[in-house]
Parts: C-alpha cells; sequence; structure tokens
C-alpha cells in the first residue's frame, strides 16, 4: 500500500508522464524491484491507481442511473438528475478519500485527461456509462440527434474535468473575482451550466439567439463591394493615326571567330647548378736523389746531338767484344 499511496500522491502532484519508478520507490522507501515484484510493471502500477479510483465513481454512476429510471419509469427524466449522476459520485469520493481536496481532484482531473492511454477495463466502463447515459435521456432530449447528444455529453465531462482541475489557477488568474467558493457551491454551478447547455435548442429549453459560425474558409465569401457610378468625361477629339514605320529588318548575326588555341605553356627553365669549388693543386713532390750509378749510366742528351753511351756501357761492350769477336757494334 505504501507504494499505491505514494504512487497516488506524486501522480497528482506531477503528471502520470513525469514520475518514473525510481522516484516512486524513493518516496515509499522501498527498491526499485520492489514495483516488478508487486505489480509486474510501471504501467500496472499505473491501472492500479487508476483503477483505485475509477471503478468506484463508475459503478456508483451506475447505480445512481438505475435509481433514476426506477423514479422516473417511462416518463423524462430531469437532465439536472442525470448531471447530478455524473459529478455526484466524484465528489463522494473526494470526501471520502484520505488526500486532500486538492490532490484529490487534480489526480482525477489527470486520469480522466489521459489521452489513449487508460486500461482497457476503465475504457469498457466509460462505454458502458456513456450507453446508460444516452438511453435516460432519450426521452428529455429526444429533438436532437445521438451524435449531437453524444459530443454534448462529451462537453459535458470536459467542463466538469476543467472545474475540478483549475480551481486554484482561476483564483489566481481572476486575482480574487472568482472567490474561494466550496465544492457543494462550484458544483451547484457547474450543474445548471451543464444542464443549460444540454437543453440547449430542446422544447424545454427557452429559444435564445442562433450563433453565427463563421463558415469554412474555403466557402467564405467576400462582401460586395459597390462602386459608385462615375460620371462619363466628354469624349475626346481623335486624331489621325499616325501610320507605324516599317520594321527595320535585323542585321544578320556575324559568325563568331573560332578561337585561337593557346600557346602550349613553356616549361620552366631549370636552375643552374652552382659551381663545383675546384680542388686545390696537390704540391708536388720534391725530385728524389739519382744514385750515381744511374746517373752515370745515362747522360744527360743534347738537343742537338745523339746520345752516347756511357763508360759502364762502353766497358760492357768492350767484354762482350772480346768474348764474341762475331758481334760488331757500331756507335
Amino acid at each position: 500500500m505504501k507504494l499505491v499511496e505514494a504512487a497516488e500522491r506524486l501522480f497528482a502532484e506531477r503528471g502520470f508522464d513525469v514520475v518514473s519508478v525510481r522516484d516512486i520507490t524513493h518516496a515509499a522507501g522501498g527498491n526499485v524491484a520492489a514495483i516488478n515484484y508487486h505489480f509486474g510493471s510501471r504501467d500496472g502500477l499505473v491501472a492500479v491507481v487508476i483503477g483505485r479510483y475509477i471503478t468506484p465513481i463508475n459503478e456508483r454512476r451506475m447505480v445512481m442511473l438505475d435509481e433514476l429510471e426506477q423514479k422516473w419509469a417511462g416518463q423524462p427524466v430531469p437532465v439536472e438528475a442525470v448531471i447530478e449522476a455524473i459529478v455526484v459520485p466524484v465528489v463522494e469520493q473526494i470526501q471520502q478519500s484520505k488526500m486532500s481536496e486538492g490532490l484529490y481532484c487534480k489526480l482525477v482531473g489527470r486520469i480522466f485527461g489521459m489521452h489513449g492511454s487508460l486500461p482497457a477495463e476503465i475504457e469498457v466502463q466509460f462505454g458502458a456509462l456513456l450507453d446508460r447515459l444516452k438511453r435516460a435521456l432519450r426521452l428529455t432530449l429526444r429533438d436532437i440527434s445521438g451524435e449531437e447528444l453524444v459530443w454534448r455529453l462529451h462537453f459535458v465531462v470536459g467542463g466538469m474535468l476543467h472545474m475540478l482541475t483549475h480551481r486554484e489557477s482561476l483564483e489566481r488568474i481572476s486575482q480574487g473575482a472568482a472567490g474561494t467558493p466550496d465544492m457543494a457551491t462550484t458544483v451547484g454551478r457547474f450543474l445548471r451550466f451543464a444542464a443549460a447547455g444540454l437543453l440547449e435548442g430542446t422544447a424545454g429549453s427557452k429559444p435564445g439567439p442562433t450563433p453565427q459560425v463563421l463558415p469554412p474558409v474555403s466557402t467564405r465569401t467576400e462582401p460586395e463591394v459597390v462602386e459608385e457610378p462615375r460620371q462619363e468625361e466628354p469624349a475626346a477629339i481623335l486624331e489621325p493615326a499616325v501610320p507605324e514605320e516599317p520594321a527595320v529588318p535585323e542585321e544578320p548575326a556575324v559568325p563568331e571567330e573560332p578561337a585561337v588555341p593557346e600557346e602550349p605553356a613553356v616549361p620552366e627553365e631549370l636552375p643552374v647548378p652552382e659551381e663545383l669549388p675546384v680542388p686545390e693543386e696537390l704540391p708536388v713532390p720534391e725530385e728524389l736523389p739519382v744514385p750515381e750509378e744511374l746517373a752515370a749510366l745515362e747522360e744527360p742528351v743534347m738537343a742537338d746531338e745523339s746520345p752516347k753511351p756511357g763508360p759502364v756501357v762502353k766497358k760492357r761492350i768492350k767484354k762482350a767484344e772480346a768474348e764474341s769477336p762475331q758481334v760488331f757494334f757500331d756507335f
């Protein structure tokens, strides 16, 4: 029960779409797994909260409609009595609830204001209630069609929800002009207003002016503008028409000259490499001294004389002549 009561209070304060599972378990002093264990999911908990408040209200409404049909058997049921069967069960639950009046009204208003999110069981209850309301009013509002009756009942329920959920806002917006009436006074005002809406245009209502409803945009017509009659001006003297000059034939278009092909781009000159540094001349080695024997072998040859053998060579020649007299050398 702690989880359900915590969820009811948070749903009333913030709305069904804002409150999370963690918010509920934190307010109830439990853990997150408790909701899945007891209700299967968060949606299961929401269904329990909605059923806990809406089911008793709808059951009480059915009982009150049964009592009206028995009391007014075969006769038109007063419209005010049918509206009481819609509103009074809500007020009774407010008085029996442990919640404050403001929180209870907000919670019930948020439940009725949910769009396409009501549990399937609650939607079945509302469908059955709508059929019972139409049956209770079929004799009283026999002058209107079934479609019109459904829409008028829809407006009645919407007005009731607005009355329950926005009382405090009305006090602030009106800056006190709305007063601070109790629930009984507010419900009495709503009953008179809703009854007049249901009875509008029927035999039980006073005929009122037909509301001027603008036609759809596509069928609207602009009011005709009546132009004032214009005074005819005296006819002007017509001047003889000046013959138009013959059209000058256009000069033939000069053919455009063929485009001159662009010259190929001249490649850029390659950069001239820098001159390599000239290596320094190697030092000339000094002449080695010539041994005496080698110097004696050859004498320097003059430019105008033929070379002559040195003394060593002559000595060897003489020796060879002595050993081989047949060989003759001519120097």
